[in-house]
């Protein structure tokens, strides 16, 4: 099966659910995504179960049918098997599968005792394993009683019937066997129509995966192991998936907060589908800012893209308290007297995310391009620290309209613990991309060409005209910390060598040109006034 088999196979499925969804009065609706994401999310679980059991078990990878060699099997042996797959798939008895749910579709009572009943007892059954926990220590379940959002009783049997009958269409298990990574591109297909509004309350669009990869690659160079990744605004968690993979699945711990519930979901199903579910424990919903639940530990790589503009009017006065003092060193942003919904909130996160590093940490923050030029306040304040901290790397100014959802430009600021103060890589890149069309907006796509060429400026510290520059912490205090690029590009006179007959007549090409075009306006100014002179009034 080629990667377009995959791609469209799996998003026909989503659009099967979206279907199943719209049949039955819900399509659009406030809970449309709960039920698409989840059954996604199902069919996922169940389809990683049988591949990972048919790579232990000889007998389940020779039968011809899944469900009946799987209830076959005694309850010592479907233990064993269970424990031999441990964390690589979820825990499903014989009961749990698809193919047992479709054989008993026409049940009675279907919708409540089969189809919801099988999602509440896998959740059960794993919930040390991909539950999520709130500030409080709460978890979450993985799955709701999907059928309950159908508010006429008569039709729940039938309509989780109908989402049954499309899971049993085909299994990703091919997906698998090919270590195919679909799930960067299903994944923007899967929420693009639940994140229409720019963000939204909690500015929930999802960074590009030209600017995650670019992050990464320019974070991780070398072989590391046992490392701490942290995002403080994860969302979806495109950044903490880059730079995993940047690392290594197997030599990283993730750790991500985020105060939308529906990120915070989004996330698990990110962990899942890229072999990262050991760390969906460390998955936070809460309040970064207000209520840290990370406040005491040093991470080793931090990714982020905050939200820029957020009113956090609520607790802004909280966080002037001694106790926050430390972190938010450079100082809190005022609340407007208008426009509550404009304060910088990203600002806060960069400080949390300067107080969330290690002894060697280094990080990579999504800022709006104004932060790197504003000549006072807090952000000077933070560009000064960074300084003479000597905790700056470099700087990349992005192309305009990078994001589709937002017209900000954008930077990322990049922080290293082991800087070395004499070579800072500033970057301009603005001038890079191709503009295309996506939905009402316009958004600017990086070729792989260029991303490497952002990549290598900055790994290799390539000084290159208009684009980068190599300099030291001093020059940049001599321009009142700046970190835009232009400010140091030298501007550049071309001289050429010529004789003094070549200059000769050079100039006395000027003169003739020049007299030709004093003659050439002298009579042109004649015969204006000559027009002027048979003006009549009638």
């Amino acid at each position: 099966m080629t990667d377009l088999e995959f791609i469209s196979n799996t998003k026909k499925l989503i659009d099967d659910l979206k279907s199943v969804c719209a049949n039955y009065g819900l399509g659009n609706d406030g809970n449309e995504f709960k039920i698409i994401s989840q059954t996604f999310l199902y069919k996922y679980m169940n389809d990683k179960f049988s591949y990972e059991a048919k790579k232990i078990n000889e007998t389940l990878a020779e039968a011809n049918d899944f469900q009946k060699s799987y209830e076959s099997l005694s309850d010592e042996e479907r233990k064993f098997l269970i424990a031999r797959i441990g964390n690589k798939a979820p825990k499903l008895q014989p009961e749990h599968l698809i193919s047992y749910l479709f054989n008993n579709s026409t049940k009675a009572n279907f919708a409540e005792t089969y189809f919801d009943g099988t999602l509440r007892n896998i959740s059960l059954d794993n919930s040390n394993l991909y539950s999520i926990k709130t500030a409080s220590g709460v978890k979450d379940k993985m799955f709701d009683d999907l059928s309950q959002f159908i508010t006429d009783s008569s039709q729940r049997d039938a309509f989780a019937r109908a989402l049954v009958n499309k899971l049993v269409n085909f299994s990703f298990e091919k997906m698998f066997q090919e270590k195919y990574d679909f799930f960067a591109t299903i994944f923007e297909y899967l929420i693009k129509d639940y994140n229409s509004d720019s963000g939204g309350k909690y500015a929930e669009y999802y960074t590009p995966h030209a600017v995650a990869r670019i992050m990464a690659a320019i974070l991780v160079k070398d072989a590391v192991t046992n490392v701490k990744v942290y995002d403080p605004s994860a969302g979806s968690g495109t950044l903490l998936m880059n730079i995993a993979h940047a690392i290594g699945e197997k030599n990283c711990s993730i750790y991500s907060e985020d105060i939308s519930q529906k990120s915070s979901n989004m996330l698990r199903l990110n962990l899942i589908l890229n072999n990262l579910s050991h760390s969906i424990p460390n998955i936070i919903k809460g309040n970064t800012i207000s209520e840290p639940s990370y406040l005491k530990e040093k991470f080793d790589y931090i990714v982020s893209n905050p939200p820029f503009k957020l009113d956090f009017s609520d607790f802004r006065n909280d966080l002037d308290k001694d106790s926050f003092k430390e972190r938010f060193f450079a100082g809190i942003p005022n609340v407007p007297k208008a426009k509550k919904d404009s304060m910088s909130i990203y600002l806060l996160f960069i400080q949390h995310i300067m107080h969330s590093l290690s002894t060697t940490g280094k990080a990579a923050i999504v800022v709006p391009t104004g932060f790197i030029t504003a000549q006072s306040g807090i952000e000077k304040n933070i560009r000064e620290a960074l300084i003479n901290r000597g905790w700056l790397r470099g700087v990349v100014s992005m192309p305009s309209n990078i994001f589709a959802s937002t017209g900000t430009n954008v930077s990322v600021i990049f922080i290293d613990k082991e800087a070395d103060n004499e070579h800072i890589v500033l970057v301009d890149s603005s001038k890079l991309g191709k503009t295309i069309k996506e939905g009402k907006n316009q958004r600017t796509v990086l070729t792989r060409e260029e991303e490497e060429r952002i990549i290598n400026a900055m790994n290799q510290k390539l000084p290159e005209e208009d684009f980068s520059v190599v300099i030291s912490a001093e020059q940049i205090k001599e321009k009142n910390y700046s970190f835009s690029a232009g400010q140091y590009f030298e501007v550049k006179i071309e001289y050429v060598e010529i004789t003094a007959e070549e200059f000769q007549n050079k100039m006395t090409s000027f003169e003739n040109n020049l007299t030709a075009m004093f003659a050439e306006s002298a009579e042109l100014e004649k015969k204006i006034q000559e027009n002027l002179k048979k003006l009549r009034y009638e």
